[in-house]
């Protein structure tokens, strides 16, 4: 048995939006992204399935990351959608990554539909290890 609730006012109206503005805005970011955090610095991976590699581009300018793709429509001559729910166009998504972030390190790769983009730390931003010294330090009196 199949238990569902039917409201046709909702129904009705999650259709003009999906028409008005693309199904991706009522069901979240066209990029979806997962960041982690490591000893290293960030890493982020988006969703990007279908795309082609080429039409990716990642840029850093001033502490933000930009990645943008595009993803056309693939329809042979003669063919009509009839249920379209997959995004196209052209899609970006902007990251700050602050000023920790070592913005002329940063690398990506894209495999199985997974851009990954590796973003390290800048050395001065590690943490370190201090030395403890015995006795008062230079330079420090009481």
């Amino acid at each position: 048995m199949l238990l569902t609730t039917f409201d046709p006012f909702t129904r009705d109206f999650d259709r003009m939006v999906d028409r008005a503005f693309g199904p991706a805005w009522r069901n979240g970011s066209a990029m979806p992204m997962d960041a982690v955090r490591t000893e290293d610095g960030l890493v982020l991976r988006f969703d990007l399935p279908g795309i082609d590699p080429a039409s990716i581009d990642v840029t850093v300018d001033r502490g933000v990351l930009t990645v943008g793709a595009k993803r056309t429509e693939e329809h042979a001559e003669g063919e009509k959608p009839f249920i379209r729910e997959r995004i196209t166009g052209t899609f970006s998504r902007r990251v700050r990554l602050g000023d920790a972030a070592d913005a002329a390190k940063v690398e990506a790769g894209y495999q199985d539909g997974v851009l990954t983009v590796r973003v390290p730390l800048a050395e001065t931003a590690k943490p370190r290890k201090v030395e403890i010294q015995a006795g008062a330090p230079k330079g420090l009196a009481a």
